[in-house]
């Protein structure tokens, strides 16, 4: 599914007209003007999934937030932006083949963080929690209660199931959730699946950030997935060689002047983990 067709950044004439007409001049930083523009990037037409490469400072997931905030995405974390940054939007244009679903989004990296620090603070709480069960299984167990009257039926019970179960079985099964059981990379994980529905268009900022080899294979497959059967549609950056190798993915090479468009073979990145790897090929 293609939603957003192609979008358009302003070149290097259109950024230098601007800032020339600016009246003030005592502003550190014209940000995100000349960033793209330095790299030569200034049209991506885009596949059901589309990448855009590079390194640190690529300016990758700048033109993420520029399509995100020109669309109107939602996002969950608050999007710092600079002073220039609607002007630089505003003259940015693009091609919608659909309309965008409201359940479109982009996801970033403080998205990710921000979720796994809300199941650290919930597991806080389910800490104190235990603590008390622990304290409640203890007092009840060792209890001398005598049932006296209809009124202690209810204590009754309770006196049984305790005396009945182990003190590890009586908490596990008063706390309804152990999210506990989740790690980090496994929350990272389930916060994207739960964020992805079906018939969306999504931007996903490097992804691959608290999540081991394994979970952004999985993440891979649960994208391709998406695409394929759930009308989905991804942008992503990212510099991850087990995302750069998803199927049919038109990756945008921004460490390159111009950006270029290549395979995924063929990135830097990717490189340099062959080469390493096929050095050390006798050690496997």
């Amino acid at each position: 599914m293609i939603y957003l067709n192609y979008f358009t950044f302003p070149d290097e004439d259109m950024e230098s007209d601007f800032i020339y007409n600016i009246k003030r001049t005592c502003y550190d930083s014209y940000y995100p003007f000349k960033i793209l523009s330095a790299h030569g990037l200034e049209r991506i037409d885009f596949n059901p999934i589309t990448i855009l490469y590079g390194g640190n400072g690529s300016g990758k997931s700048t033109a993420l937030n520029i399509i995100a905030e020109k669309i109107s995405l939602r996002r969950d974390s608050v999007y710092n932006k600079s002073n220039f940054f609607p002007d630089y939007v505003n003259m940015c244009k693009m091609s919608l083949d659909a309309d965008v679903t409201e359940n479109s989004r982009i996801i970033t990296s403080d998205d990710v963080f921000d979720y796994m620090l809300n199941i650290r603070n919930l597991n806080e709480g389910i800490d104190l929690k235990r603590e008390e069960l622990f304290e409640e299984y203890l007092d009840t167990k060792y209890s001398n209660f005598q049932l006296e009257s209809i009124a202690d039926y209810e204590q009754l019970k309770k006196v049984n199931n305790v005396r009945r179960k182990t003190q590890s079985r009586f908490v596990r099964s008063e706390l309804m959730d152990n999210v506990r059981e989740y790690s980090n990379g496994e929350s990272a994980y389930r916060y994207f699946t739960e964020s992805i529905g079906e018939n969306g268009l999504y931007l996903l900022d490097e992804p691959e950030n608290s999540l081991s080899p394994n979970r952004q294979i999985e993440l891979k497959s649960f994208i391709e997935d998406s695409i394929r059967f759930f009308g989905c549609q991804f942008i992503i950056s990212t510099h991850s060689p087990f995302l750069l190798a998803m199927r049919g993915a038109k990756i945008y090479d921004l460490d390159e002047a111009p950006v270029d468009i290549k395979r995924w073979t063929e990135l830097d990145n990717v490189r340099k983990y062959y080469e390493f790897f096929k050095l050390h090929d006798n050690e496997f």
